[in-house]
C-alpha cells in the first residue's frame, strides 16, 4: 500500500495538518503504538514520531498503561463543549419523564472545575421558587451529584478537588464499581439523592443525573427500580449526545 491510499479523505492542503489528522483518524480507531501509527500512516517513522509528540503536548494525544498513543482529553473537553446545547436541550424531556416515573426531582448537573452547575431541572416553580433553579452554581464539595462528578476525574485532578471535599477517595471508589452516589443533598435542605453518570466519548463522564426527594420518597436504600430509571434516562441522554457527534462529523464532511 502506498502513502497515498493512507492518507485522510479530507485534505487541507497544508502538509503537517494533513499527517496530524492521519494519525488522529488512526487513534480514533483504537489504541496504537509508534510503530502501528509509522505503518498505518506510511509516513517516516521521525516524522510520526515528532507529530504525535506535539499532539501529545497539545492533549490531543495521551498514552496508555501500555504505552500506546489514545485520543486526548482534550479532545473529550471540546467534543464535550460542542454537544452541550444538544444534552441541554435533551435533559428537557427527559427530566420532565423522569419525575413524572418515579414522583421525584429530576436535575442534571455539569462541572467546571470546582463548580457544579445545574442545566437542567424537573422541579415545579412554588411560591418560594425551586431551590437549585437552572443556572445555579455550588462546589463540588458534597452531596451524590458531586461525587458522580468527580469519581472519574484524573488521579491528579481529583487529589486537588478532595482536598476541600466532605467525601474521601475510598468513598468515590465505591461510586466507580457500584456506578452511582447516594446520600444527604447538600445542595437542596433535608433531601437526599441518587446521582449516575451520563456519558459520552465511549467512557467519559460529562454530567450528573440525579433524583432527588425528602426520606420519606427517597428510600434509604435505592430500589431496583428506581436505579433502572435513572441509570436508563442516563443512557438517553449519552445517545443523544452520540447522536448528535455523528450529525456534527456528517455535517463537517
Amino acid at each position: 500500500m502506498n502513502v497515498a491510499t493512507r492518507q485522510p479523505a479530507r485534505l487541507s492542503g497544508i502538509g503537517v495538518l494533513d499527517k496530524a489528522s492521519a494519525i488522529l483518524d488512526l487513534v480514533e480507531k483504537g489504541p496504537a503504538s509508534l510503530t502501528e501509527l509509522v505503518v498505518g500512516s506510511g509516513y517516516a517513522r521521525p516524522t510520526v514520531h515528532r507529530i504525535a509528540q506535539g499532539l501529545h503536548s497539545l492533549g490531543l494525544l495521551d498514552r496508555d498503561y501500555r504505552g500506546r498513543f489514545v485520543l486526548g482529553a482534550r479532545l473529550g473537553y471540546m467534543a464535550a463543549e460542542v454537544q452541550q446545547d444538544r444534552l441541554v436541550d435533551a435533559a428537557s424531556t427527559v427530566l420532565a419523564d423522569l419525575r413524572a416515573l418515579t414522583g421525584l426531582d429530576a436535575r442534571l448537573f455539569r462541572r467546571r472545575g470546582a463548580v457544579q452547575i445545574c442545566v437542567g431541572t424537573s422541579a415545579a416553580e412554588t411560591e418560594a421558587g425551586d431551590d437549585l433553579p437552572v443556572g445555579t452554581a455550588r462546589s463540588v464539595t458534597a452531596g451524590p451529584s458531586a461525587q458522580t462528578l468527580l469519581a472519574w476525574a484524573e488521579p491528579e485532578e481529583l487529589y486537588e478537588q478532595l482536598r476541600n471535599a466532605r467525601f474521601t477517595a475510598a468513598q468515590l471508589s465505591l461510586v466507580r464499581r457500584r456506578g452511582w452516589a447516594h446520600g444527604p443533598d447538600a445542595l437542596v435542605p433535608d433531601a437526599v439523592s441518587l446521582a449516575v453518570p451520563v456519558r459520552a466519548m465511549g467512557e467519559r463522564v460529562v454530567a450528573a443525573l440525579s433524583l432527588t426527594g425528602p426520606p420519606p420518597r427517597m428510600p434509604a436504600v435505592p430500589s431496583r427500580l428506581l436505579l433502572g430509571a435513572v441509570i436508563d434516562a442516563a443512557g438517553e441522554l449519552g445517545d443523544e449526545l452520540v447522536r448528535a457527534g455523528r450529525v456534527s462529523r456528517s455535517r463537517a464532511r
